[in-house]
């Protein structure tokens, strides 16, 4: 490739020697410039140039990079392979981050170019099945639709001992606002227990809960939604696509979470959780709003 790049440039350069050594001969640049098809504009750059530097001032030289006037600065780029770095960040959330929290305003492509110029490679894409794609949709009401699902948990002490937890979560089809809790059982106690903070966490009220047909969704948990005046959908058999908002939340909490966390004890785990259920909801850029939030999403919704 480099071979070829430096034939066309010498080739170009012959080209450039060829128009102006033509034109000198035949005394004419008008009739030169329609004969070679060039600009007369682009004669007399190189003519110039030829009458300053010589031949050599018709070689095309490199630009610096320091040169280019809309080059991000060092700060920038250290933010942005900090971002990477250390939380997982892919593009687009990288420049929300930067323009949130730092006041910096970087294009998208700036920033793949910029990891890509410092031998940053892409992030992992999770893989699933085309059949799985559920159709996109959103409730126009805050509380219309609440997902509710459990993700399960290992951890490991330093012996060496499997521990494992389950992570309730609740997630709003409308405004994405979520509820996140811990247990260390997986059961329909566990998710009472679960419904019932998260109908006092909640902004608003709750018309629907929707969940697979888990032993932990039961009658009792059934019951108990409707006694707090809320309808209770199970979604069919199979198809978890149909929750799909709150499967695909459990794969941020993988990625910007899990991944992240520094696990020696689960002591503080809800505590931890709690951080990083607050950070969700009121810091976090959020893709599907294009760098909001789950509670300016909420504001907008309440301000029509």
């Amino acid at each position: 490739m480099e071979k070829t790049r430096e034939i066309e440039q010498y080739l170009r350069w012959k080209f450039k020697l060829r128009v102006l050594e033509f034109a000198k001969d035949y005394g004419k640049v008008k009739e030169t410039c329609e004969m070679f098809n060039v600009s007369r504009s682009s004669y007399f750059n190189w003519k110039r140039k030829f009458d300053k530097h010589g031949a050599k001032g018709l070689l095309r030289k490199k630009r610096e990079a320091d040169t280019y006037p809309n080059r991000i600065n060092q700060k920038t780029v250290d933010l942005i392979l900090d971002l990477r770095k250390e939380y997982k960040l892919g593009t687009w959330r990288i420049k929300w981050y930067l323009e949130r929290y730092h006041s910096i305003n970087v294009s998208e492509s700036s920033v793949y170019r910029t990891l890509k110029r410092n031998g940053i490679k892409p992030l992992e894409r999770a893989v699933t099945r085309k059949a799985m794609g559920p159709k996109r949709y959103a409730k126009k009401t805050p509380g219309h639709h609440v997902q509710v699902d459990v993700k399960f948990l290992v951890f490991h002490t330093k012996e060496g001992k499997k521990i494992k937890r389950y992570q309730y979560t609740a997630i709003d089809d409308c405004t994405r606002i979520r509820a996140l809790k811990v247990y260390e059982r997986h059961n329909q106690s566990s998710s009472i227990d679960f419904m019932d903070y998260v109908v006092g966490m909640f902004p608003f009220r709750i018309h629907t809960v929707q969940t697979d047909n888990g032993h932990e969704f039961q009658s009792k948990f059934n019951w108990h939604v409707k006694d707090l005046g809320m309808e209770h959908r199970y979604i069919k058999p199979g198809r978890p696509q149909l929750n799909g908002k709150v499967e695909r939340s459990h794969l941020t909490d993988k990625k910007e979470f899990y991944q992240l966390l520094d696990y020696s004890d689960d002591v503080d785990l809800n505590k931890k959780i709690k951080q990083w259920e607050d950070f969700y909801n009121f810091d976090r850029p959020h893709g599907a709003f294009k760098g909001k939030t789950p509670y300016e999403i909420l504001m907008y919704h309440l301000k029509k």
